[in-house]
């Protein structure tokens, strides 16, 4: 349990450290949304799902949030997030292609770290890495196991929307 924790912790320090900035760009540009009478879409893939789930359900709900679909008809008032495990994932990718081809602004989240070859994170007007590229915990047979994807989202999650919460009330006084 102490690996764990231990592990755990210094994967969230990464993450606070070094995404800071883009976590903040992160809800400046889902802010726009917000404060203009978007609407906020969350695309999320596989277990990123949760967040999602807990974005609309949660005691304290992501303002402005709905869910997207493919029936989602967007306006340019509107922001989507884009959360996946992998920068690689083909229907995130084919959603942020179509986004950008329809100069709609949208933010992305995946485990990848922000390069060249990640076209992602290319397309994207903000980009949070996970940084999260393996297990954070060696086996008895040198594999790496517990690989906690959507808990490193959550946290970002909570990180933009404290952000996102600080700007839309400081714009309400």
């Amino acid at each position: 349990m102490k690996i764990l924790t231990t592990q755990l912790y210094g994967l969230l320090q990464r993450i606070a450290t070094s995404e800071e900035e883009n976590i903040e760009e992160t809800a400046r540009l889902l802010a726009q949304a917000a404060a203009r009478e978007g609407t906020i879409y969350f695309a999320t893939f596989g277990e990123m799902q949760s967040i999602t789930i807990n974005a609309k359900y949660a005691v304290e709900p992501f303002p402005s949030m709905q869910v997207f679909t493919e029936d989602t008809k967007l306006t340019s008032a509107d922001r989507v997030w884009i959360i996946t495990r992998s920068s690689e994932n083909e229907d995130a990718l084919a959603l942020a292609e179509k986004l950008s081809d329809a100069f709609i602004p949208f933010s992305a989240t995946a485990a990848d770290p922000t390069s060249d070859e990640n076209k992602l994170a290319n397309l994207a007007y903000t980009y949070i890495s996970l940084k999260l590229s393996k297990g954070l915990i060696p086996a008895e047979d040198g594999s790496r196991v517990v690989q906690p994807y959507a808990l490193s989202a959550m946290f970002v999650y909570e990180a933009v929307k404290m952000k996102l919460d600080e700007m839309l009330f400081v714009e309400e006084e």
